[in-house]
């Protein structure tokens, strides 16, 4: 799984059992979303992002990737951590070309 920028990189180590990357970590920190999204899907099933206009923004279809966002009040780890059972659950059903968007 890929963590994209926005996402804070704490957020990865509460997401067990899965090999969790970040962007900055790949060295592709700066790419515009259809240059990212084309990597991450040559090396990666899912990215996880707060980025809740990728659906409208890219065809998502082409992708052999799953993109799961998240919604909270901010970026923040605090306001995300509660998200994380949803989103282990909403990673365990993507499919390629797929967005999930996981709420409080």
């Amino acid at each position: 799984m890929l963590l994209d920028e926005c996402v804070p990189r704490r957020l990865g180590r509460e997401l067990g059992g899965h090999e969790v990357r970040t962007v900055p970590e790949e060295g592709w920190a700066g790419l515009k979303n259809g240059d990212l999204l084309a990597r991450a899907a040559d090396h990666f099933d899912v990215f996880l992002t707060v980025d809740q206009g990728l659906p409208f923004q890219q065809n998502l279809l082409s992708l052999d990737l799953a993109i799961v966002a998240m919604r909270a009040r901010s970026n923040d780890i605090a306001d995300l951590l509660p998200l994380v059972a949803q989103v282990l659950e909403a990673i365990e059903t993507a499919r390629a070309g797929t967005f999930a968007l996981v709420q409080s």
